[in-house]
């Protein structure tokens, strides 16, 4: 039995999103160590804010300070934290209710040991030295020992060089263990070779295989050899530059169903200039320099697929 293949993987990107008056406003006071909630229709005040009363739905716009103090209502300990954390030694993940606020805002505790937390504590704010109009601009908490300080005051949300976007990194590390039938799917491309399975059912041929029919429901273990040659049914353009990625925009993601495959993978097609890929076109893959993979599909100069050849495909 071949070796069970299993690697570390890490799937990151940043998410970049605007920001309406709402979330400008509040992450503008952070920036500016000012804290703000929003009324809702019943008049509770929510921290953080949102656009939409939860229970009404209706828009809400009133924006209210309320205090950089407040209490514990729940907590969990961190005993590791992980890359990207907001402190680096172990800390308490808390909700915190501020004063003035009816709802709890998710945050980090400092604290020397999980027996120093306990629900009700009072805790505020620590601000980090240098603010961007970010959640980060929030530091921490930190154990305080006064009581509730002042009331939720009224605010117009009018700050100078408001906050109008933010970027958000966003990460997933884990290990992929692809199982019996994709390590052979691996194997064989690393020999240059293209293996699916083949239901014993309805007899479709699926590329990457996956060790069971989506169809059927039942196992799949005959290996067949698909391709290398196949068709493109259909694709897109791509227009942004991902970050990390060494290919000029635009270029061209395309679904192509390799000769013999019931199943159209995922790939992007070169040697041909964007606007020119279609529908039809007959491609073959280009092979990385250490020859494990496919880098790319470029058209093979044979005349274009038929519809009716494809068209179960799309």
């Amino acid at each position: 039995m071949p070796e069970a293949l299993s690697a570390p993987l890490v799937v990151e990107f940043p998410f970049t999103r605007s920001l309406g008056p709402v979330q400008s406003a509040f992450l503008t006071g952070l920036r500016e160590r000012t804290v703000l909630g929003v009324r809702t229709t019943g008049g509770k005040i929510l921290v953080p804010p949102v656009e939409y009363d939860p229970v009404t739905a209706q828009e809400i716009r009133e924006l209210t300070e309320v205090a950089a103090t407040g209490t514990v209502t729940t907590w969990a300990w961190n005993p590791a934290p992980r890359r990207g954390q907001p402190l680096s030694t172990p800390f308490a993940w808390v909700l915190v209710r501020l004063d003035g606020a009816d709802t709890a805002l998710l945050h980090a505790l400092a604290a020397p040991g999980p027996e120093a937390v306990h629900t009700g504590m009072r805790v505020r704010i620590r601000w980090a030295a240098e603010r961007t109009g970010a959640i980060t601009d929030i530091a921490c908490f930190e154990p305080y020992d006064g009581e509730e300080t002042g009331r939720p005051t009224p605010h117009d949300g009018e700050f100078t060089d408001p906050v109008t976007g933010i970027v958000t990194p966003a990460r997933l590390d884990y290990t992929y263990s692809p199982g019996r039938a994709q390590s052979a799917y691996l194997g064989a491309l690393s020999r240059q070779r293209i293996v699916g399975e083949r239901c014993p059912d309805c007899r479709k041929v699926y590329v990457p295989p996956r060790g069971a029919c989506p169809t059927c429901g039942v196992a799949t273990s005959e290996q067949v050899e698909v391709g290398p040659r196949g068709t493109v049914t259909t694709f897109c353009i791509v227009n942004i530059k991902a970050k990390n990625l060494d290919i000029e925009v635009p270029y061209v993601y395309a679904h192509i169903a390799l000769d013999g495959a019931d199943l159209a993978l995922h790939a992007r097609i070169g040697g041909i200039p964007y606007d020119r890929v279609r529908m039809g076109l007959r491609v073959e893959p280009v092979w990385t320099e250490d020859g494990r993979h496919p880098d790319h599909y470029r058209p093979t100069g044979e005349p274009d697929a038929d519809y009716d050849a494809y068209k179960e495909l799309l």
